[in-house]
């Protein structure tokens, strides 16, 4: 159990575009890195991670008597 068949579809590779190079980069289980093209390019945008390089916009917190309760009044 285990070996392939000569009657099994082949496993599908899908080549899609690097978001780190913009390469191109087999999105299957043979490429550890994807949907990266290569460790170097994985590594770079876990960095542009780690330094903030990447944000998610987001409304600025209310100050304090702005937006309180509206039951206060």
């Amino acid at each position: 159990m285990g070996e392939a068949r000569r009657d099994d579809p082949p496993l599908m590779q899908h080549i899609v575009r690097c978001p780190g190079c913009g390469g191109d980069s087999v999105y299957a289980a043979s490429n550890p890195s994807r949907p990266f093209c290569s460790q170097r390019c994985r590594n770079t945008d876990l960095g542009a991670w780690a330094s903030e390089g990447y944000r998610v916009p987001a409304q600025p917190a209310a100050v304090d008597g702005e937006e309180g309760d509206p039951t206060a009044d």
